[in-house]
């Protein structure tokens, strides 16, 4: 062992430790549990490689729920800057070798037993880290959580995988990681979901959807256009549903339909939800926007849980009036980006249909990072050097680059972030301020809220992304908001 490194020696408060430890350790391995015999080995086995918390994130997303979503999604960030941090930092710097696993009856010892060092658990800092991520976001889920948790810590110790203090450890890791994700990417919590949209109206009741005509996708989705239009046909038998065909182009079935209907409906994630919006706007239509995409970002802003949800207010006749931005002459509900965010979801979705959205995801984030080269532009005449720019169409929170909700769709501003990378090490500066929740104070990290700006891209045009689709740039764009120009079938009080 390098004589530099600390390691878990005989002196010191180290030794001190390391005995406490051993005897701990044996009077574990001599206590006899027939009910723990027959749980822990299988739930530290089901733990191994985070497989236990992959499996807890795929059912809280498959529930649909919105805020398991989030809490799965938060923990699973959390093991990752955990796991790094305990497998890749931690056991170098203070290496120590595994317990005496003869000590252990031989029916209880961990069918993959770790050959890395042992101090601290890797298994209970994951465990720690997604307990106390989903526990952020959901206080019932994180407590639930929590005690299968808790049996995975001490399965490590009752396997004869690692010492009690190790456990304690990873488990300190694991807590203080998620602690640190909630400063890099807030919390949602109860009071910053409620909405304040004003122009609160009613239209005429359509009970059975009469005068309603619907342009779905039946493939969008992965499959949830079907199901939208079995809800509709449920819900509203009075209502007309048009089926995309494979090819047909949306925006034209949208101006068709809007020919001989009363209230417009589209069916999909937020790309359609622009389209339809825009279709809206011409023809001066309500729209009834039916959840049906990945995000669905801005029906959630809206206030709407779900497709059932905007068919319950149509049948009540209750709209909101909400402003739409524009960049050009193209509008956008939600946001507006130039840079690397255009380039990563052309590199996603140039792989998405080959080896899916996730891989793809992941492939085109890391690609996007290496290779994407900042853009030297001007917002309203100030000079920047950025990477990424972004736009909302309304103030979204929480300050800092990672932009979450909108409380209001109706405050007449745009929402324009962006950092500036041209000062001298400007990335690892901005890197440490994200990790310690300070950006939005940063002097490189540049936040307006305006009811109009210009930005020219004085590298020469570039690629823009509205609503998460991409359109060919310009070397001037002009952005500005559309006062209470849309209206939407949504809740009168969405909290």
């Amino acid at each position: 062992m390098p004589a530099k490194t600390r390691s878990w020696d005989r002196s010191g408060r180290l030794a001190v430790i390391d005995r406490w430890d051993g005897e701990l350790f044996r009077r574990v391995a001599n206590h006899r549990s027939p009910a723990l015999d027959a749980v822990l080995p299988r739930l530290t086995a089901a733990a191994d490689h985070s497989l236990l918390w992959l499996a807890a994130s795929a059912l809280a997303r498959a529930s649909g729920n919105k805020t398991a979503t989030r809490a799965a999604g938060r923990g699973l960030l959390s093991i990752a800057v955990a796991s790094a941090l305990a497998n890749q930092v931690a056991k170098r710097v203070l290496p120590r070798r595994r317990p005496d696993v003869a000590l252990i009856p031989v029916n209880r010892v961990a069918r993959r037993m770790p050959v890395s060092a042992s101090f601290p658990s890797g298994h209970s800092a994951s465990a720690a880290a997604f307990a106390f991520g989903a526990g952020l976001e959901s206080r019932r889920l994180g407590a639930a959580i929590g005690v299968v948790a808790a049996g995975v810590c001490l399965s490590r110790v009752y396997t004869g995988a690692h010492y009690p203090s190790d456990v304690v450890a990873g488990a300190a890791l694991g807590f203080g990681c998620a602690a640190l994700v909630a400063k890099v990417v807030p919390v949602v919590g109860p009071e910053a979901q409620r909405h304040e949209q004003r122009g609160v109206r009613n239209q005429p009741p359509r009970p059975t959807g009469r005068g309603v005509v619907a342009v779905i996708n039946p493939a969008s989705g992965s499959g949830a256009g079907a199901l939208l239009i079995e809800l509709v046909r449920s819900r509203l038998p009075a209502a007309e549903v048009v089926e995309l065909a494979p090819g047909d182009d949306l925006l034209e079935q949208l101006r068709e339909a809007s020919a001989r209907a009363e209230v417009l409906a589209v069916g999909g994630g937020d790309g359609s939800m622009n389209a339809g919006a825009q279709v809206a706007l011409d023809t001066g239509l309500p729209l009834l926007a039916l959840t049906g995409g990945t995000f669905n970002h801005f029906t959630t802003d809206v206030g709407l849980a779900d497709a059932e949800h905007a068919i319950t207010c149509l049948q009540a006749g209750t709209t909101i009036d909400i402003e739409v931005a524009s960049a050009n002459d193209q509008i956008f509900l939600n946001t507006s980006s130039i840079g690397s965010y255009p380039a990563f979801v052309a590199r996603r979705e140039a792989l998405e249909r080959r080896i899916g959205k996730p891989l793809a995801a992941a492939y085109a984030a890391v690609a996007t990072m290496r290779h994407e080269v900042p853009m030297s532009i001007t917002v309203d005449g100030r000079d920047h050097t950025t990477a990424l720019l972004f736009v909302g169409n309304g103030r979204y929170l929480p300050r800092g680059f990672v932009p979450g909700w909108r409380p209001r769709l109706d405050d007449g501003l745009l929402d324009v972030r962006l950092l500036d990378v041209g000062a001298r090490g400007a990335t690892v500066r901005i890197a440490f301020a994200l990790l310690t929740g300070r950006l939005a104070r940063s002097p490189l990290y540049v936040e307006a809220a305006v009811p109009k700006t210009t930005i020219t891209i004085r590298d020469g045009a570039t690629k823009l992304a509205l609503d998460g689709e991409l359109f060919d740039g310009a070397e001037r764009i002009d952005y500005r908001i559309h006062p209470a120009s849309l209206t939407v079938f949504g809740p009168a009080d969405p909290a």
